[in-house]
C-alpha cells in the first residue's frame, strides 16, 4: 500500500489538530504540509509497529516540535475557546487536544509524544486543572426543588464555581441577574409558581451573552425541532458527573 493510500484518511484530521495547536488555519496547515513533504522525501521515517493514525501524528509533533514552535500571541478574531486552548503549555496543550479533539487514549498519547504513559496522565490532568481556573465563574440556578438545587450547587461548587443566586421563580431569576450577572445559567423548565425557566432564561439572554444548560425532567418541552434548541440538555434524574462535563463543555466552548 502507498503512503497515500495508508495516510490519506487520517489527512483531514491531522489539518484540524494541527490548526487547534496552532491557533491558525494557514500556520496550522503549513506544519502539516512541511510534516508530509519531509516523508514523501525520506527525511523522516514512520514507526512500522504503530498504527498509520499513531505513527502519522507522531511524525507531525516531532517536527512540530523541532522547528521552534511557540505559544503565539492572542490574534483579534480568534475564537474565546481556541485562545483558552493556547494559554496551555506546549506539551499539556498537546496532551488536551489529542485527547479531547481526537479521543485518543493516554496509552495512544505517550506513544504519540514519546513520553511515559505516566506522563501523558499528569499532562492530562495538568491541562484540566488550568483550564478549570480558567473558566472558573459565577452561577445562577434556577431550581424550584430545594434539595435539586442543593445538589447541583455542591457539584458546581466542587468545580471550583461559586454560587451567587438559587431562584426558584421566573421573577426571582430576572431579579437575579439585575443584581449580579452570572458567567452561567443552570434551569429547570417548569418552576414552583407555574412559570417557565425556559421563558425566564429567554428574556435574560435577550440582554446578556452567557452559556445556558437546562436541567429537566421534561426533555421533550425543549427537543421539539420546531426552533432552535438547546446546546446543553440533561435529563432529570441526572448523573454528577454529566452536570460536571456538561458545565466544563459549556463554559469552555462558549465564545463570549
Amino acid at each position: 500500500m502507498s503512503l497515500v493510500e495508508t495516510y490519506a484518511p487520517h489527512l483531514p484530521y491531522l489539518r484540524r489538530f494541527s490548526r487547534a495547536l496552532t491557533g491558525s488555519q494557514s500556520e496550522g496547515d503549513t506544519y502539516v504540509r512541511t510534516a508530509l513533504e519531509a516523508l514523501v522525501a525520506g527525511d523522516i521515517v514512520l514507526e512500522g509497529d504503530l498504527s498509520p493514525k499513531i505513527a502519522l501524528y507522531q511524525m507531525f509533533l516531532t517536527i512540530w516540535s523541532t522547528t521552534g514552535a511557540k505559544l503565539e500571541a492572542d490574534r483579534e478574531d480568534e475564537a474565546v475557546p481556541a485562545k483558552r486552548v493556547r494559554k496551555l503549555p506546549p506539551t499539556s496543550r498537546q496532551a488536551f487536544l489529542l485527547n479531547a479533539l481526537e479521543g485518543m487514549t493516554p496509552a495512544d498519547i505517550a506513544k504519540v509524544m514519546n513520553i511515559a504513559p505516566e506522563y501523558a496522565d499528569t499532562l492530562l490532568a495538568e491541562a484540566e486543572s488550568d483550564i478549570e481556573k480558567e473558566l472558573r465563574t459565577n452561577v445562577l440556578i434556577i431550581e424550584d426543588e430545594p434539595i435539586i438545587a442543593a445538589d447541583i450547587e455542591g457539584l458546581v461548587e466542587d468545580l471550583g464555581h461559586s454560587v451567587d443566586n438559587i431562584a426558584a421563580t421566573h421573577k426571582d431569576a430576572v431579579s437575579a441577574v439585575s443584581e449580579k450577572k452570572p458567567g452561567l445559567i443552570l434551569a429547570d423548565v417548569q418552576l414552583a409558581d407555574g412559570s417557565s425557566g425556559i421563558e425566564a432564561v429567554e428574556e435574560i439572554t435577550k440582554t446578556l451573552n452567557v452559556p445556558v444548560i437546562f436541567i429537566t425532567a421534561f426533555p421533550e418541552r425543549l427537543l421539539t425541532g420546531d426552533k432552535p434548541e438547546p446546546a446543553y440538555l440533561i435529563s432529570k434524574p441526572f448523573k454528577p458527573g454529566n452536570v460536571k462535563a456538561a458545565i466544563s463543555q459549556a463554559l469552555f466552548f462558549h465564545d463570549a
